[in-house]
């Protein structure tokens, strides 16, 4: 009989990425995916704790297993990620849901596979939390499932402690893989015909500080000298640490894609200080001068915190101004979420949940207007997209440009994981519409 897994995962591409590293885990122990939590043999949660949503998401799922769980009673249920990592949160959660199997944390995810044979030798449950970050581990064998593109770990953990965020409690100090094993990795991938790779890090530009090794934008340089046609992005990039020497190296290659992601999360000083950023909006906007000198074309992306505590209307207008004065291509925009654990949720002057509703609508709404701004600017024009997938609702294949507008268009075969070019009909929002040429 066929042994089937089921993941569900919460959070960002480093989650997803974790989460290729779990099913290859549970495909050497001879299981195979399946679509739904009924059919399976396992289910993992990997979970998220960066926001409260997430986090309550995970409960009401793991949650609604309890009569599965009955009924198969030789379901295993394992959790976890970076919510059991949290100091305490493993024994809630077994105490919450005693019928859950396994539950581990970021440090120790590469042992998932003994916990699951441990628990089918006998044993009641396994609960293992490791407090240190421990070493890196190379020559794993994750089973991707985002062809064409494939996702390359470079970075593990945070130093940076900015006020509002859990990462460097959860998933430990800075470490950086060797850059030998991640050239080897990109080299790989390519080999097996992925068109897109994007390097992943809490804050990539601090790759190898601190280390012999080589820094980020040599590191850059040396995956775009592979041979092939790819594409390489990289994410998440810290404003403080990004450079001359980073914008001149996506500036050398025109396989390093340009399109920035650099996190501004405030247009205040004042809360820019709070959040422990360690730049001012001036800082910032230098490093989008630098970044527009050596790539003019770039498109800029970013995140962006409403109702930090102590924001103030002036504050918020700072932001406004500042997304103005960018103009960004599209941006990710959040209602700050308290999380237990760090300096920020021990803050005074919390703000009221109206007024952050209020505000995120209005920038949202600032957002939108530029994102359809610079969608308008593709009309009647044709650009390459690479292929990443085909809309079932829609009957059209979709991929993305180099820029990051995803296009819509259709083909008569099946074209994933090629690159097009796509004259451009129609922009709607953040989509593009259009037909091969």
């Amino acid at each position: 009989m066929d042994k089937r897994y089921h993941i569900v995962t919460y959070g960002c591409q480093m989650n997803v990425h974790d989460s290729e590293r779990i099913a290859g885990m549970l495909s050497e122990l001879g299981y195979s995916s399946c679509d739904s939590m009924e059919e399976a043999d396992v289910v993992v949660f990997n979970t998220c704790c960066i926001r409260e949503n997430a986090e309550n998401h995970a409960y009401g799922n793991i949650g609604m297993l309890k009569k599965l769980k009955s009924a198969k009673r030789d379901m295993i249920i394992a959790v976890g990620g970076c919510m059991p990592q949290q100091i305490g949160k493993a024994d809630i959660l077994h105490k919450k849901f005693p019928y859950v199997d396994v539950i581990f944390g970021t440090h120790n995810l590469n042992k998932l596979k003994d916990y699951i044979l441990e628990k089918q030798s006998g044993k009641k449950s396994v609960i293992e939390i490791f407090d240190s970050e421990g070493e890196i581990v190379e020559g794993e064998h994750p089973l991707r499932t985002s062809y064409p593109n494939a996702w390359i770990n470079i970075t593990y953990g945070c130093n940076n402690f900015c006020s509002y965020c859990i990462v460097p409690y959860v998933r430990g100090r800075e470490r950086s893989r060797r850059s030998e094993n991640v050239i080897e990795e990109a080299r790989s991938l390519v080999s097996d015909g992925y068109k897109e790779l994007t390097l992943l890090g809490q804050n990539v530009n601090s790759y190898a500080n601190g280390s012999d090794d080589i820094r980020f934008p040599a590191l850059l340089e040396k995956i775009a000298a592979i041979d092939g046609k790819f594409r390489l992005r990289f994410m998440t990039s810290h404003p403080k640490d990004f450079s001359e020497e980073l914008a001149k190296a996506i500036a050398s290659d025109r396989k390093i894609c340009h399109c920035v992601h650099l996190p501004v999360q405030s247009g205040s000083d004042r809360i820019l200080k709070a959040m422990n950023r360690k730049y001012t909006s001036a800082d910032y906007l230098k490093k989008i001068e630098i970044l527009k000198k050596y790539v003019p074309d770039c498109a800029v992306t970013t995140d962006l915190i409403v109702g930090f505590p102590g924001e103030t209307d002036e504050d918020f207008k700072a932001t406004l101004n500042l997304v103005k004065e960018v103009g960004y291509s599209s941006a990710f925009t959040f209602v700050y979420s308290k999380r237990e654990g760090t300096v920020a949720a021990k803050m005074p002057d919390q703000v009221p949940e109206e007024v952050c509703k209020e505000r995120i609508i209005e920038l949202v709404a600032l957002v939108n207007s530029l994102t359809r701004e610079h969608s308008a600017k593709y009309v009647g024009k044709t650009c390459e997209i690479l292929c990443e997938g085909y809309d079932d609702k829609r009957g059209l294949f979709l991929g993305r440009d180099e820029y990051g507008r995803m296009g819509y268009f259709a083909s008569e075969k099946n074209i994933i994981g090629e690159f097009v070019n796509m004259f451009v009909e129609e922009a709607n929002g953040v989509s593009l519409m259009g037909k091969i040429v």
